[in-house]
Formats: structure tokens, sequence, C-alpha cells
């Protein structure tokens, strides 16, 4: 019996060694390098859930699929074809996934240099464009507020009639006054500055988008698929607030909730009401909403009926 327990051991022993010898031996290298191909698959996928780019990958795979179905059975003509333009096929995928490789270059590129934006008086920024995105949303006045970032937004803003003004609420009241000659387009804003007031920006082309949105709100969400900016738009139908990042859009915003986003968004950590670093709601700022509640005509710009 003894004799039987350790002839079976030396056979589990030889079995075990002759399956380990014919494993591919791994170093800490390998390990590194299949970590590093699982992150990079990760971040693409991550990059194109929920963009144009996610369905275009399921025909790029089908047509992969039936390649390699067609050079392993007799399908000769199919195979001579799809052998023929794949070629071709390479240059055509760099051409419809460029928004998304500029995307990824940018973000590569911000993480190796580590940078970091540097948001000047930061809180009183925005709380300018929120006031200014209250009034606008009571009003029913059209609007689109572009904020600048990381990547840096100088082609759009040379579209448009250059500024470099101090940002300030009345200023961008004043803006979209309906009436105003400036009132079409984007205003673009870098730091604390409006850069640039009648932008053009590109459209988003994203067929998941709801038919609901119009030509400013698709001109909001196209600016945040090739850059990092985000877009503060305001419905001249409905008066609703919404805000639109990574390609994304959030809509029916409170200006308390747009508020919140934004300061994250920002990386300004800002409890909501806190922006000054005391522990109840920004004074100034809430008296400020309840005057323009009071009397939303009270020194605003009118707006056409």
């Amino acid at each position: 019996m003894g004799i039987s327990t350790a002839a079976l051991s030396a056979n589990r022993m030889h079995l075990l060694t002759n399956i380990t010898e014919r494993l591919p031996s791994l170093s800490v290298w390998s390990v590194v390098d299949i970590l590093l191909v699982a992150a990079l698959i990760y971040q693409f996928l991550l990059l194109i859930r929920g963009t144009r780019a996610a369905p275009m990958l399921v025909g790029v795979g089908a047509l992969v699929l039936t390649f390699y179905v067609a050079h392993k059975t007799d399908l000769r003509t199919l195979d001579w074809l799809i052998g023929t333009l794949l070629p071709y096929g390479i240059f055509a995928l760099i051409v419809v996934f460029a928004g998304e490789i500029r995307q990824v270059l940018a973000r590569i590129g911000r993480r190796l240099t580590l940078s970091r934006s540097v948001q000047a008086s930061v809180s009183e920024v925005y709380d300018d464009i929120i006031l200014a995105a209250n009034l606008f949303s009571q009003n029913q006045t059209g609007a689109l507020i572009v904020i600048e970032r990381e990547i840096g937004l100088r082609t759009y803003i040379e579209s448009g009639v250059p500024l470099d003004a101090q940002l300030s609420y009345d200023l961008l009241a004043t803006i979209f006054r309906p009436s105003a000659p400036l009132h079409d387009g984007a205003v673009i804003v870098k730091k604390d500055r409006i850069a640039a007031a009648a932008c053009f920006l590109p459209l988003s082309i994203n067929p998941l988008l709801s038919t609901q949105l119009g030509t400013r709100h698709r001109a909001g969400i196209g600016i945040t698929e090739e850059t990092d900016a985000m877009s503060v738009i305001v419905s001249e139908e409905t008066g609703g607030i919404s805000l639109a990042v990574a390609g994304n859009i959030e809509r029916e915003l409170s200006p308390e909730r747009l508020r919140e986003r934004m300061s994250e968004l920002l990386r300004h950590l800002v409890r909501p009401g806190a922006a000054h670093g005391t522990e109840s709601a920004t004074p100034e700022l809430d008296q400020q909403f309840e005057q323009i509640g009071r009397n939303p005509d009270s020194g605003q710009p009118e707006v056409e009926k």
C-alpha cells in the first residue's frame, strides 16, 4: 500500500513537472507587458463607451471575423477581396477614428506632463457663469458658454470675435442679449477671462443623441468630444440648463446642481454652497439668486417675447 502511494505521488510530480516545462516562462517583464496591454485595452473601451465609435468598432470586429473565416475555409474570392482591401482599410480606420485617437493622445500627454491647469479665482469664475445661466434660464434666453480646461481652444477662439475681457456676470448678460450682435455662437472662457464670443464649434454627429437636441446643444457637445472643455448650455425653447463634458450631456440642471458639477470638474474642492470656504452657502451668490428670482428684469437685458 505504501509503495502504491509513493508511486502515485511520483507520477503526479512527474506530470506537474511536464506541465510546468511546457508552459512559457513568465518573467517580471512579461507580467508588466500583459498588465500594460490590459490597461490600454481597458482605457480604450472606456473611451469609446457610449460614443459613435462603439457600434463602428463592432462593425470592424465583424469584418475581421469574416476575414478569419474566409481565410480558414475555401472562400478564396472573399479571402482575396478582403486581403486586397485590408491595407487600405487601416488608413480608413485612422480617418474614421481620428477624433478618438486625438482624445487618447491628448490624455496621454496630460498624464505624462502631469499638467494641472491653475484656475485663478475659480469660485468667482463659475459663480458668474452660474448666475448668468440662471438668468438665461428664467428669461429663456439661449446661451452657450465653453470653459477651457487643459487642452487649448485657440482654433475655436480664432473663429469668433476676440474679446480678452474680464469674465463677469454683466458681460455675459450683455453678450447673450437677443438684440446683441454677438449673441449667436459660443462664448469661450479661458481661466478668468472671456477669450472670444460668437465662436463656431464643431457639431456632434453622435447618432445616440436625442433628436430633441438642437444645433446649440450639439455644438456644446461637439466641442467636448474634440477637447476636454466643458460647455454650459441654456435652451431658448425651454430655459433648461445643461452641462456637456466628454461627449456626454446632463440636462435640466438646477443652478445649485450646476455649481456642484462645475466644482467637481474644475477640480476645485468646494462643497456645494461653500465656494468661499465658509460652512454656509455662498451668501453673495444666494442673495443674487434671490434678487434675480424676485425681479428678473431688474438691470438685466430685455428678452423679446
